[in-house]
């Protein structure tokens, strides 16, 4: 009666309230989203965990450390040369991807550390890198230069005694990539299609 008439307060205050609400949440996320988010790269996290420094004996009776395969990109591979099926198949598989990279695989070296001090002599190993028909890198050492590169490559082993006195090695099947200056790339997995493995290694060696 007689007064101006008052306008709509409530929805104003809505609105400032939005406004107000708004700033916070702006602020909260700049904030927070730091924190919170994943790295840009998720294999940044884990690329120094694998590798580090060893000293075994190749195939030859030459001594290898982890200074003699830089300059190089690598796969490497654990296993036993009495491996039933893992480890020859990882490794005919292994080098027929070298070789399916028609040129590019000649940058490209491939290593086999055997699990099996006690059986594994050098003059054993290469022979049985040569039933792959592909250059390969075999390694072998004491249980404690064996136990030093597995802690780096943090790969699991296990003896595993079977019948008639005999034992087996039940072990990773992974095959961990390295760059050309000893830093991790990636992995191929044991189940892993070729199409993804083989797209994996041009990478790694376009890398260097």
């Amino acid at each position: 009666m007689g007064g101006e008439p008052r306008g709509p307060l409530f929805p104003l205050r809505v609105l400032l309230w939005a406004a107000v609400a708004a700033v916070l949440l702006g602020y909260a996320g700049l904030t927070l989203w730091p924190r919170l988010r994943p790295p840009a790269d998720p294999q940044a996290g884990y690329a120094a965990a694998f590798g580090g420094p060893f000293r075994l004996t190749d195939q030859t009776g030459r001594t290898v450390t982890e200074a003699s395969l830089r300059g190089r990109p690598f796969a490497i591979f654990f296993g036993f040369t009495r491996c039933a099926e893992v480890c020859p198949t990882t490794l005919q598989t292994m080098a027929r991807l070298k070789r399916a990279l028609g040129p590019a695989g000649e940058k490209l070296d491939l290593v086999f550390v055997s699990l099996d001090h006690e059986r594994d002599r050098p003059a054993d190993i290469g022979q049985y890198l040569t039933l792959f028909g592909t250059p390969i890198i075999g390694l072998t050492g004491s249980a404690a230069e064996i136990d030093r590169i597995v802690r780096a490559y943090h790969v699991y082993y296990k003896k595993v005694p079977v019948d008639g006195g005999d034992y087996v090695i039940d072990h990773t099947a992974t095959v961990f990539l390295m760059d050309a200056e000893g830093r991790f790339f990636g992995t191929l997995a044991h189940d892993e299609g070729d199409a993804p493995r083989l797209a994996k290694l041009r990478r790694l060696v376009t890398a260097g």
